[in-house]
This record gives structure tokens, C-alpha cells and sequence, in this order.
């Protein structure tokens, strides 16, 4: 049998980190994909089912990952070719970047942070380069992807069952994936759940394509549309409750005044209708408050227990674990940038309609060859 391609364990910090390039959507649409792919492959899925995700070949995942093993983030970023030769070697570039991701301190100076000027001044003195001007060395730090930044605080997972809440959940991915055959109390369905919002009725910024230039050019040609700069939200807001069938690839969701404990169980009484009672289910879900059993309210444990439901907990801080979010970062482009609906119900419907036709077209061979031929990744 053939070794299992798979992402190197990856720590909360860089789960986030990947989690918030997917969000975003921003940037460079390589990155993006990139970014999905390894975010997959950390959360245990196969590299046949990455690759019919993400709409690309099974070779170009297993690129992705092997190259996000060896080079870290720097992999998701495209580094274009081109213009003339590099002024300085290989050698000394890698020196120079190096040398100003380091701290003066470690080099008995004097100051906590490197200047442009001090670092030119600290690599001549060295020997790493003969000369080398602030604005050279400027140019130089961002082509190798260094830039100046503020400190960022971080922080870790502190939940004491952090590695049995991680192996669990990708034990139940493994079974949804086919890899392992469930024992007999196992579930056979996985559904991952988390809530999306809240929905505002607001102007959303988005994309979209419009003629180049400006009326000043042609007084004839039709503006391009804008978006309210000035609004007003009295209309509350809303909360999608969604979930994602792993073995079916469909994703569910329900609109909500309320995001609480009674809202919540009422779709996990949904999700329990799609499947004979006989069969055991298990839903992957965050730690937020309303999917909890506490000692004041224990509804949900009851009810998970009297219907044959595994509720299967991320560790804090490490919701990137839940393989939905990914199919947030989808219904946020194609349902709500760009829009500007004038009620609840008609925001509402225009989600309810994009998860139907993302649905159907789960499986559309004819889409995937057309989104194959456009994917730049």
C-alpha cells in the first residue's frame, strides 16, 4: 500500500493562521487555494478527497503539501520569475534575511530592534556584503518576504484533553473518509456544525466585473454600481446554523432569531431526522456555550445520549480543526459580498438558494472540468 501523503503536524498558531487566509479571501488566489489545501490535509482528509474539494489534481495536492513540509508559509505564496539577475548571491540574500529576523541583542548590540540603517551598518562590519545601500537593503528584505511588523501576542490550546479531542476528531473524519471501518458502537455518519453571522442587513462589499475607465471618458457609458456609505440597521440581526455531511458532501443550515440552547437542539433535531434512528451519528463541534452540558442545564447531553449522537468537541482554541469553515469562506463570496438586501427574509433566501445549487452541483462533473481548467493554484 502506498505511504499516505499528509501535512506535517501543525500547531494552533499555524491552524488559525491558515484558518484566517481562508476567511479573508483577500490576496492572491494561489494563496488561497494553497492555504485550503494544506488546511484539509490538516484536518486527516485523503488526498482523493481534497483534490475533488478543491476542484484539482491529486498531483498538485500532493505538490502543496510536500512543499508546505519543507518550506513552511513561505510555500503558499507564488514566487514569480523574471527582470534582471539578483545583485546579490543566494548565500548572501539568505545571510541578510537571516541576520534582520534576528535580534540585535544575540549579537551583543546594544538596542532591541534592527533600523534599515543599523543593519546595513551591522552587515558591512561583518563581512556578509561589501556594500550595500538602506534602500537596496529595503528592497532586498521584501523580495525575501520580510517586512517590518509589530509584535503579536499568541496563544495556545489550554485544554488538559487537547490530544484526545484532536485524535478523536480525526479518528471520526477517518471513518466519514472511508480510511478505517467503523466498530460496531461507532457512528457512521459524521456531520461537522457550527453557527455563521451574525447577518446584518447592511451594503456588503464584494466584486464584480465592470468596464475599464470612468465616465469622464465616455459620458455615455453606464456607471458603475456603488454601495450605500450610509445605512442604518433596525432590523435586528440573524444566525445561520449549518452543518456539513461529510459522506453525502452536502451542507445544511437553518436561519435563527437566537443563537442559544434551544435553537441549537432544535437543528440537531434536524440533522438526527436525516438518518434512521438506528444509526449512530456523530456531530464535530466547538466549545461554545450553547452545544455544552452544564450542570444547570443538561438538555444536550440528554439528548445526545437518548438519540444515539456523539457530540465530539474540538479543543479550545482550535476551531480550524471543524472541516465547515472551509465551506464558509464559499457562502460568504458567492451569498452576501456584493449584496444589499432590504429585509431578513430576502438575505435568507438568497443563502437557503446558493447551499441548494452548491448541493447539486456537488458532484457535477461538467463544473469540476470547467473549475479544473480555470484553477491557477
Amino acid at each position: 500500500m502506498a505511504e499516505r501523503v499528509r501535512v506535517r503536524e501543525i500547531d494552533d498558531d499555524e491552524g488559525r493562521r491558515l484558518l484566517r487566509i481562508i476567511r479573508r479571501g483577500t490576496g492572491s488566489v494561489v494563496t488561497w487555494r494553497r492555504a485550503q489545501i494544506v488546511l484539509l490535509s490538516a484536518q486527516g482528509m485523503p488526498v482523493a478527497k481534497i483534490a475533488a474539494v478543491t476542484f484539482t489534481s491529486a498531483d498538485r495536492v500532493r505538490d502543496v503539501v510536500h512543499n508546505f513540509n519543507a518550506d513552511g508559509f513561505d510555500s503558499l505564496y507564488p514566487k514569480y520569475k523574471g527582470g534582471r539577475p539578483k545583485t546579490f548571491t543566494l548565500p548572501e540574500r539568505r545571510e541578510i534575511k537571516k541576520i534582520a529576523k534576528s535580534k540585535p541583542a544575540e549579537h551583543g548590540l546594544p538596542f532591541s530592534t534592527w533600523s534599515l540603517a543599523k543593519l546595513a551598518d551591522f552587515l558591512v562590519a561583518e563581512g556578509v556584503v561589501d556594500d550595500i545601500s538602506h534602500e537596496g537593503l529595503r528592497v532586498l528584505l521584501r523580495e525575501e518576504g520580510v517586512s517590518f511588523q509589530r509584535l503579536k501576542t499568541w496563544k495556545t490550546s489550554r485544554d488538559p484533553d487537547y490530544a484526545a479531542k484532536k485524535a478523536r476528531v480525526e479518528h471520526l473524519y477517518a471513518i466519514a473518509d472511508s480510511e478505517v471501518i467503523p466498530e460496531e458502537d461507532e457512528p457512521d455518519i459524521v456531520f461537522c456544525l457550527d453557527e455563521f453571522g451574525p447577518l446584518n442587513l447592511q451594503p456588503h462589499p464584494g466584486w464584480q466585473w465592470a468596464e475599464r475607465g470612468g465616465r469622464h471618458k465616455d459620458p455615455d457609458r453606464e456607471p458603475r454600481p456603488r454601495r450605500r456609505a450610509t445605512y442604518t440597521r433596525p432590523h435586528g440581526v440573524r444566525h445561520l446554523f449549518a452543518a456539513y455531511d461529510l459522506a453525502k458532501d452536502k451542507l445544511y443550515g437553518h436561519i435563527k432569531h437566537r443563537k442559544n440552547r434551544t435553537k441549537f437542539l432544535e437543528f440537531c433535531r434536524y440533522l438526527r431526522s436525516l438518518y434512521p434512528p438506528e444509526m449512530r451519528i456523530a456531530i464535530v463541534l466547538d466549545n461554545f456555550s450553547p452545544h455544552l452540558t452544564t450542570k444547570r442545564d443538561t438538555r444536550v447531553g440528554d439528548w445526545a445520549e437518548a438519540n444515539n449522537v456523539e457530540l465530539a468537541y474540538t479543543p479550545t482554541n482550535s476551531s480550524w480543526l471543524n472541516r465547515i469553515e472551509a465551506q464558509f469562506t464559499a457562502l460568504r463570496y458567492f451569498a452576501l459580498n456584493g449584496t444589499d438586501h432590504d429585509s431578513h427574509k430576502e438575505q435568507g433566501s438568497m443563502i437557503r438558494r446558493y447551499m441548494i445549487w452548491r448541493n447539486k452541483h456537488a458532484a457535477d462533473e461538467r463544473l469540476r472540468d470547467i473549475v479544473t481548467r480555470a484553477n491557477v493554484a
